[in-house]
C-alpha cells in the first residue's frame, strides 16, 4: 500500500491512500473506481479506460462548478479521446489524464491549494 497523506483542509475530501482494487479517501475506503470532488465521493461504475466518455463523466460536466478533471486511467497513461476533450471544453472544464497515481497526487495538490478539481480515478 502507498500511503499518501496530505494535510487535509477541514471538510475536504483528500486521498489518503490507494491499492489494487480500493481507494482511501478522508479516512473512507471505497471500493473500485471513483469520483473525487472536493465535498464528497461518488461510486464511478467504469473498469476500463475504453469506457470513459462523456456520458459516464456527466456528473462532473453538468455545472458542478468543477474547473479542471483529472483522469487516472488505471495503471498506464492513455490518450483522451477527443470526443470528451470536446465535451469538456463544452462544459467550461479543463481536462488532463495520467496514470492513478499521478492522478492521486496531482489531486491531492490541487485540493491544497484550494482549487475547483474533481478526479475521475480508475481503480488500479
Amino acid at each position: 500500500m502507498i500511503d499518501i497523506t496530505p494535510q487535509r483542509p477541514a471538510g475536504r475530501q483528500s486521498i489518503d491512500s490507494y491499492q489494487a482494487g480500493w481507494f482511501r479517501i478522508a479516512g473512507a475506503v471505497h471500493e473500485g473506481s471513483v469520483i473525487v470532488f472536493p465535498d464528497r465521493v461518488v461510486a464511478w461504475p467504469v473498469a476500463a479506460f475504453a469506457e470513459v466518455t462523456a456520458e459516464t463523466l456527466a456528473e462532473v460536466l453538468a455545472g458542478t462548478g468543477v474547473e479542471l478533471l483529472l483522469i487516472g486511467t488505471g495503471a498506464e497513461p492513455q490518450p483522451i479521446p477527443k470526443a470528451l476533450r470536446a465535451a469538456a471544453r463544452e462544459a467550461g472544464i479543463g481536462i488532463d489524464a495520467m496514470a492513478t497515481p499521478a492522478a492521486c497526487r496531482t489531486y491531492n495538490i490541487l485540493l491544497s491549494e484550494q482549487r475547483a478539481v474533481a478526479a475521475a480515478l480508475l481503480a488500479l
